[in-house]
């Protein structure tokens, strides 16, 4: 059995910190290895218990997240970091991703889907919160040509389509699996190969791919 996955949480809400800490234990997957709301204690328990991954709010008073995360980066501190905030806003996930972020979620995600973005940011995976893959998509297009590799289209199979219409709509593999009527575990078994076969490391990027080539939620056909 592998490793669990070392995660330090840095929330100026005790009560949610508290109650995410207690939530992550109880994932034979993940161990939460330091807890704090108290910027000033970053530096100190990063470097005393080098976690996996850093789980930090966004808006923490009297240094908010993203200036943290900046000033880390600058003193050689390199873990892993997901923003988990209550803002929606386009700026911030464009700022909190430039800065070198390995993710922006959500305080209203479900709780297996904070947990699956910790596990897949471990591995090295940008991950966004599903409500926020549209906005993620507008901001790559407006850095990235569009790409000319329509003809991987066809080695998808029609569900493998359909699925990553939905992917391009930011939703969890579990609102997917409700949509077609298949088990979540086909979800993720589907979203595997699609990545695998255009190329991809991350559902960010098959958004990204479905919008640019224009698939239609209509069973996952070419509108152009």
């Amino acid at each position: 059995m592998s490793e669990p996955i070392r995660v330090m949480l840095v929330d100026d809400h005790t009560l949610f910190r508290m109650g995410l800490a207690e939530l992550l234990e109880q994932r034979g997957s993940i161990k939460v290895v330091g807890v704090t709301g108290n910027p000033d204690e970053v530096r100190r328990l990063l470097t005393e218990q080098q976690p996996d991954v850093l789980v930090m709010d966004l808006h923490m008073p009297p240094l908010d997240g993203l200036t943290l995360f900046r000033q880390l980066r600058q003193e050689g501190f390199t873990t892993p970091t997901l923003m988990l905030t209550v803002s929606n806003a386009e700026e911030d996930l464009s700022n909190v991703l430039r800065a070198g972020a390995r993710g922006y979620l959500l305080k209203d995600m479900e709780p297996d889907d904070v947990v699956d973005a910790i596990l897949r940011a471990s591995r090295g995976e940008t991950v966004v919160a599903p409500a926020m893959t549209m906005k993620l998509v507008k901001l790559l297009q407006n850095d990235q040509p569009a790409s000319s590799s329509a003809s991987m289209l066809d080695s998808l199979t029609q569900r493998e389509r359909e699925i990553l219409t939905h992917l391009a709509l930011g939703e969890s593999n579990k609102v997917i699996a409700r949509a077609l009527d298949i088990s979540h575990d086909t979800v993720k078994l589907h979203v595997r190969h699609i990545l695998a076969k255009l190329n991809l490391t991350s559902r960010v990027e098959a958004a990204v791919f479905a919008v640019e080539h224009k698939l239609s939620t209509q069973n996952g056909q070419l509108t152009s």
